[in-house]
């Protein structure tokens, strides 16, 4: 590789890095926020926590939209156009004055965040060579952790202070911290290239669209996978500090350190299962990260003391997202070449679809019996069906992305 084909591959991934990161921000700030908008609109907590799945229901309509264009324009424009997007909807979120507005803002900033990891995952990975796909994916995927750390930060640094001063406030500035990402557009239209591989495989649009049912089995399996994950990330993080504040009785600072905690562990584990991957296998790593993960739970929710509690939220998160760590080079090797800007995204998407109930099952059985139990209930379940799904599936580690190299996936 020259030092200039070097430099595109690390621009590209750093853009499809930056822009699940920043997206995930967006969207954890919300889980921290549940108690202040709950008391602004006059809601019960749970109708608040249910906002989080709002997200989840819309993102396959970005999916579609984004990557339709990105399957037929290249990646570069609608990746720009998304980071702008969903930018916007979170500082008008932090605008809103009533709940019907903090609804629908949240159901469209929900395009915004379906549209981001297809795109930029298609973008990063088919950039990147084969032999290091899977720590790629990893660094990639971990994106979304040190989103939801960098959210736990805010929460800690800026949100702290500013509710001691203006506690009916405090919530909308974390909202207006989510423009921040639209300046990623700048690096990405000035520093970002087009994929050789989106060049190379693009098709005419009636070749497209005729071809796109020859491969729906698949599809239907990246779809019960991505569900099965989604119920596993979700199910474990976006109720998580509100279990410390309202069972644990932990501070707002002291959630925001303990979250951070676990998203270190999450970043870490994504990377050590993506390279582990990279030499045992996509399946392999899923099913041992699913495991251990349920090894975990206990821990995780049961722990008598701080010291135990930061240990289990750390080692719940290294197999969750570990697991995670593989998805973005696992599907996107599963899917059709022509059609990698569409398919890896909306199936992840359609899988977020499908578990938008989570945060307020998890809200509801909390409220009635314990979050401990609701969550690891949920947890137990759905890793299990995480290891049985990826067992039974199929897989096609470091096929190459390149007309040149080999023969594309089918």
């Amino acid at each position: 590789m020259n030092p200039a084909e070097r430099v595109n591959q690390r621009n590209a991934v750093l853009a499809g890095f930056l822009g699940w990161t920043l997206d995930a921000f967006d969207f954890f700030v919300l889980t921290f926020v549940v108690q202040d908008i709950a008391t602004a609109f006059g809601k019960p907590r749970a109708v608040i926590a249910a906002t989080v799945g709002l997200a989840l229901i819309t993102r396959p309509i970005g999916a579609i939209v984004f990557g339709l264009i990105a399957d037929r324009y290249g990646r570069r424009l609608p990746l720009m156009l998304n980071v702008i997007f969903y930018a916007l909807i979170s500082v008008l979120c932090g605008l809103a004055p009533n709940y019907g507005t903090f609804v629908a803002l949240r159901l469209l900033f929900g395009i915004g965040m379906g549209g981001e990891w297809g795109v930029g995952a298609s973008l990063a990975l088919e950039s990147a060579s084969p032999r290091l796909r899977g720590l790629l994916s990893g660094l990639l995927q971990e994106g979304y952790a040190l989103g939801n750390l960098l959210a736990a930060l805010a929460y800690g640094v800026i949100y702290v202070p500013v509710h001691a001063a203006h506690p009916e406030y405090a919530w909308r500035v974390m909202f207006f911290l989510g423009g921040a990402p639209a300046l990623l557009s700048l690096f990405i239209r000035a520093k970002v290239k087009e994929s050789e591989a989106w060049h190379e495989h693009r098709v005419d649009w009636h070749t497209y669209r005729t071809g796109i049912w020859k491969h729906w089995p698949r599809f239907l399996y990246l779809v019960l996978l991505m569900t099965m994950m989604t119920f596993m990330s979700h199910g474990t993080q976006d109720m998580y500090p509100t279990f410390l504040q309202h069972e644990r009785l932990y501070s707002p600072s002291d959630t925001s350190k303990l979250t951070m905690i676990t998203n270190v562990g999450a970043i870490l584990g994504g990377l050590a299962f993506g390279w582990y991957s990279d030499r045992a296998g996509r399946r392999r790593a899923m099913i041992t990260s699913a495991l251990f993960a349920m090894l975990v739970v206990p821990l995780w929710v049961a722990a008598p003391n701080t010291a135990l509690i930061a240990v289990g939220g750390f080692l719940i998160q290294f197999f969750v997202q570990g697991c995670w760590g593989v998805i973005p080079a696992h599907i996107n090797e599963l899917a059709p070449a022509q059609y990698r800007g569409f398919f890896p995204g909306l199936a992840y998407q359609l899988g977020a679809a499908f578990t938008a109930g989570i945060p307020a099952l998890e809200a509801t059985l909390g409220e009635h019996f314990s979050y401990s139990k609701a969550m690891a209930g949920v947890a137990l379940t759905v890793m299990l069906g995480v290891a049985l799904t990826t067992f039974f599936g199929p897989e096609a580690h470091r096929i190459s992305f390149r007309k040149k190299d080999g023969p594309a996936p089918t």
